[in-house]
């Protein structure tokens, strides 16, 4: 009776050859460049590159908008500041206008009667002038004293509005307020000083409204 040669499993080798042992190592190796070549047959590993690629850059683009949209410095906290600080501002320049429009006001006041002191200026030099000559004159004696008092009076009443008179025989010559017109020998004055006032200035305040006109002794 003949006997059959029992039939090889396909992939089996046959036991009249040697028998290798497979290393595991170059057997996954082996799978996976057939896996690989495979991909690559179908295109599937170029777009699993591209999907990384992209996927790195939509990771790094996002960052850098997070990076963006988180401020370093708060914004609210300085809009704030700047406010506040243009309403220290605005606040300091009302403060000095206010201060500003008192000053002039105050020297509008003051100084609102210059003119009119100024027109009076005549009268006063007219009351001097007869008071100088009339005291040389026994005859003008009693209109003397009327004029005198006249002219005290008028000079109290001009003073009471900021009108002062300067320029007096003895004090030292001053060229802010006096004007020399001449010298002249005063043996009983000091050198540099007011030998004699040929006619009186007047100052409003601290304006001088008209220098004296003075003899300056050598």
């Amino acid at each position: 009776m003949q006997r059959h040669k029992p039939h090889r499993m396909y992939g089996q080798q046959s036991n009249s050859a040697p028998e290798q042992q497979e290393h595991p190592k170059d057997r996954f190796s082996s799978e996976d460049a057939f896996l690989k070549d495979e991909a690559m047959l179908f295109g599937q590993e170029s777009s699993s590159t591209e999907g990384e690629t992209t996927g790195g850059e939509s990771s790094v683009s996002e960052q850098e908008q997070a990076s963006l949209n988180t401020p370093s410095v708060d914004v609210e906290e300085l809009c704030k500041a700047e406010i506040a600080e243009i309403r220290l501002r605005a606040a300091a320049e009302m403060e000095n206008f206010k201060k500003r429009l008192a000053r002039e006001h105050e020297e509008q006041m003051r100084y609102a009667a210059e003119k009119v002191m100024g027109d009076l200026l005549p009268t006063l030099d007219n009351l001097d002038l007869a008071l100088q000559y009339g005291s040389k004159n026994e005859a003008c004696k009693d209109m003397f004293q009327g004029v005198s008092m006249t002219h005290k009076l008028l000079l109290e009443a001009v003073a009471k509005h900021g009108l002062k008179q300067v320029g007096e025989e003895g004090e030292e010559f001053d060229p802010n307020v006096h004007e020399a017109v001449g010298f002249e020998d005063r043996p009983d004055f000091a050198p540099n000083s007011v030998a004699r006032v040929l006619q009186h200035g007047y100052k409003l305040g601290e304006r001088l409204l008209r220098p004296a006109k003075v003899m300056v002794r050598q």
